[in-house]
């Protein structure tokens, strides 16, 4: 059948052959993208046409009319259709006759529609009053009926819009604020709302009416591919779900990709990631752009009638060699030749941010034009400026991105192409990559004072991850792209080396802190000996936390910060010649050593339940995010199965553990059996809903369960039967390894999994069946992850021979992969 006969079959008013039309138009995959839109909004504009000429022949004072997405023709397969039933009041009951007749089919194909029936004058105040509904009106469009009535609507409306402008545009951004604070930003969500998100289609709806206003207008360049390549992406969304969604959850997005012919999920996030920046971005530059102009009409009387009319000169204030400050924003001064001058674009760019302003986007796309190329290596002035934009703290973002959104960024460091919108599948992370750079390095801005090399510390912050844009470890491949960088930008070779040390290691204190014995003389020796010298350990401190702090709430804590501290002092000591290679094992606290002796005095399990309430330090910045939970202390004598005994009576009790450590404790001078060695276990934990329970009810279960007559795994197989598992993201499988060379005296085995409720018990019984001692263990969740460290030896207290730490690290992982 051709296009002629497809759109003859669709215009009788039959639904039948509208539907089998709509079909074969979604279905046969010639047309995708805008094409299929257009087609699909003709062949839906004859159809329902055709219904109005069935039912009123060719009426006069009724037109019925497309708005909203419809109006604009952009009808994705499960889009609703927005319609207005326009009359001129002659008639009511007939007309509400008529809508009936027109409703009807559209509800019979099982199609949304949103409908309204009104006279002009009722449309252009209900307009009046609904901000979303004079939105809708901009965008109509006459389907059938009196052209002219559809004509003195747009007319209408389309001059109300105008004449209300200085009124309705900050109602706008207020809509679009709001709208953004409950959805997030669509460029850095896992699962996005295409739609509704910051910088979505409803934001690009929005800069359409800021343009109908006249009064501003957004950037144009990419605007219409971005939103065109969100409105694709939603068809396929629509396509592969069968549903009219907009939320690109992350179980359909291989799906959506493979609709689109892209490699991947990831390729399409990045995808959908271009597109919203590009829109955030218009929009910025647009709701400034307004804001000034409003400003400028609010003033602009006044001045008049001090200053007797006349056109007054914007003043310009110079803040740099050939950069200005003119209305608000950074500008080129007038003899700027930046054609001459290849350092502009960075010197304007952290002169923007010295000043907080942010950067003309005329500026910006003019440097982008004419500036040439800096030579390799840098000037010194170059690199300075870098430095400086990368230091000035949170403005540092605008400015950023405005040289991004005209391609400097890339430009200037050409490894950040491969970076740029990259998506980070990990609940811990709550940026991009890219972003993740920049808010690195706003946070290492506020540690600059800590450090002897702020320059250094910038740099290696913008950095630190560039590696995640290439195959394998990105700390490998990041530290021979930063050395290249760093060389490029002209630092010397030394400085290079520390940047390519600071890159290759930058999770190097986070982990060992988090997940090795720091009583253990191995554990500082491995750190000192990837760092080398006190200059570079200092700025790998600064640079850990700026890191964490950027990741996202459960990347740093005072408790973490506290752990990194301590690791840093024992191997800045070592390094200074200060601390023996057998340091003598932290001393236990008063509490810790009451604990131990009362456990082994009553030959049975103690505890101590409390709140945890630590002061932030005075250099951590305001609102860090404080550990979780409660603070629980358990001693108890050295027996087997303590480890698997304590968790599983924890997640009996719906206990979630943030954070574990254990170690042995030995107390001299006891008689009467045993060695006085004691179990020390220092938990955090919370409540995974309703409040925590007693520490007498802990205890006795405890002891029942040391003892055997607690079935913890029935009890947690029952729970789990009561409670169907929800459908959710399918966790990437658990993976168990052995740290090589992490101690001298223990095997390290290491265990990534995702948490779950009984998922330490479960470890703990494994190890125990495969006849180890736990001689200290680290226990950290981040997010959704579950990221460990256990210390085992043989049970004559000695590190196990390599085969059988391999044999016990597959046996565990076999365990946990098992359902």
């Amino acid at each position: 059948m051709t296009g002629t006969d497809e759109r003859t079959s669709a215009e009788s008013p039959e639904p039948g052959g509208y539907a089998a039309a709509r079909l074969r138009l979604l279905t046969e995959g010639a047309r995708t993208g805008p094409p299929r839109r257009a087609a699909l909004a003709e062949l839906t504009d004859d159809w329902l046409a055709g219904l109005l000429t069935a039912a009123a022949g060719k009426p006069q004072g009724i037109s019925l009319v497309a708005v909203g997405g419809y109006g604009r023709g952009e009808l994705s397969p499960r889009s609703d259709l927005d319609l207005l039933l326009l009359h001129d009041g002659s008639d009511p009951a007939a007309v509400a006759a008529l809508a009936d007749r027109l409703w009807y089919p559209v509800w019979d194909l099982g199609l949304d529609l949103d409908h309204s029936v009104r006279t002009l004058s009722e449309a252009r105040k209900t307009a009046g009053e609904d901000l979303k509904v004079q939105l809708g009106l901009l965008d109509a469009r006459h389907l059938a009926g009196d052209l002219a009535l559809t004509a003195g609507l747009r007319t209408a409306v389309l001059a109300d819009w105008r004449n209300q402008a200085p009124k309705r545009l900050p109602e706008l951004r207020e809509l679009c604020d709001e709208r953004a604070e409950r959805q997030g930003e669509l460029r850095f969500l896992l699962e996005p709302d295409l739609k509704e998100a910051r910088g979505g289609l409803r934001d690009a709806t929005a800069l359409r009416a800021v343009a109908a206003s006249w009064l501003a207008d957004a950037p144009r360049e990419g605007l219409a591919e971005a939103r065109r390549a969100l409105l694709d992406v939603r068809d396929a969304l629509h396509l592969s779900t069968g549903r009219a969604t907009d939320r690109l959850a992350l179980q359909e997005q291989d799906q959506v990709a493979a609709e689109l012919g892209l490699l991947d999920a990831d390729a399409l996030l990045r995808q959908v990631y271009e597109a919203a920046r590009v829109i955030s971005y218009a929009g910025d530059v647009t709701w400034r752009e307004v804001g000034r102009v409003l400003r400028s009409r609010a003033v602009r009387p006044r001045l008049r009638a001090m200053l007797g009319g006349g056109k007054q000169l914007a003043e310009r204030s110079p803040l740099a060699e050939g950069v200005v400050e003119q209305d608000g924003e950074v500008v080129l001064a007038r003899a700027a030749r930046p054609e001459r001058d290849p350092v502009l674009p960075l010197r304007a760019a952290a002169a923007a941010a010295q000043a907080g302003l942010p950067l003309s986007p005329y500026a910006v796309r003019r440097l982008a034009a004419a500036a040439r190329p800096l030579p390799t290596p840098w000037p010194a002035e170059a690199r300075e400026q870098l430095v400086t934009l990368l230091g000035s703290g949170r403005p540092t973002v605008e400015v950023w991105e405005a040289l991004e959104a005209e391609g400097l960024i890339s430009r200037l460091l050409p490894d950040w192409e491969r970076v740029r919108c990259r998506p980070q599948r990990n609940a811990v992370h709550v940026w991009t990559v890219d972003r993740h750079l920049i808010e690195t390095a706003v946070r290492a801005a506020a540690l600059t004072r800590h450090v002897h090399r702020p320059d250094l510390l910038l740099v290696a912050a913008l950095l630190h991850d560039i590696g995640k844009g290439w195959p394998g470890d990105h700390s490998v491949a990041g530290e021979i792209i930063a050395k290249d960088v760093a060389t490029r930008i002209g630092f010397d070779p030394e400085d290079a080396a520390v940047l390519s040390t600071l890159v290759r290691h930058h999770l190097l204190l986070i982990d060992t802190a988090t997940r090795r014995d720091l009583d253990d003389p191995a554990t500082v020796r491995s750190v000192a000996d990837a760092v080398g010298t006190e200059g570079t350990l200092e700025l790998l401190h600064a640079l850990t936390e700026a890191d964490a702090l950027a990741t996202g709430p459960a990347a740093w804590s005072s408790w973490r910060g506290s752990l990194v501290a301590d690791l840093v002092r024992r191997v800045g000591a070592l390094l200074a010649g200060d601390l023996p290679d057998e340091p003598a094992p932290t001393a236990p606290t008063a509490e810790q050593e009451r604990l131990a002796v009362e456990a082994f005095r009553t030959g049975g399990p103690v505890l101590a339940l409390r709140a945890r309430s630590e002061p932030v330090p005075a250099e951590e910045p305001p609102g860090a995010p404080e550990p979780l939970g409660v603070e629980l202390l358990i001693a108890v004598p050295d027996q087997t199965a303590v480890l698997p005994a304590v968790a599983g009576v924890l997640a009996v009790h719906r206990l979630t553990v943030r954070t574990a450590e254990l170690r042995t404790l030995r107390l001299p001078g006891y008689v009467g059996g045993g060695d006085g060695s004691v179990l020390l276990l220092d938990w955090r934990v919370a409540a995974e809903y309703g409040s925590l329970p007693e520490a007498a009810r802990l205890r006795a279960d405890l002891v029942r369960a040391l003892d055997g007559s607690l079935d913890i795994a029935g009890r947690l197989a029952e729970r789990d039967a009561a409670y169907p598992r929800r459908r959710g993201l399918l966790a990437p499988p658990p993976r168990v390894t052995v740290a090589p060379a992490a101690s001298h005296h223990a095997t390290v085995i290491e265990v990534r999994a995702q948490d779950a409720p009984g998922l330490l018990h479960r470890i703990g019984m494994a190890l125990e069946k495969a006849g180890v001692r736990v001689r200290s263990m680290h226990v950290s969740t981040l997010g959704a992850n579950a990221v460990d460290a256990f210390y085992v030896t043989t049970g004559a207290g000695e590190a196990l021979p390599e085969r059988d730490a391999g044999s016990v690290a597959r046996v565990l992982e076999e365990t946990l992969r098992a359902p």
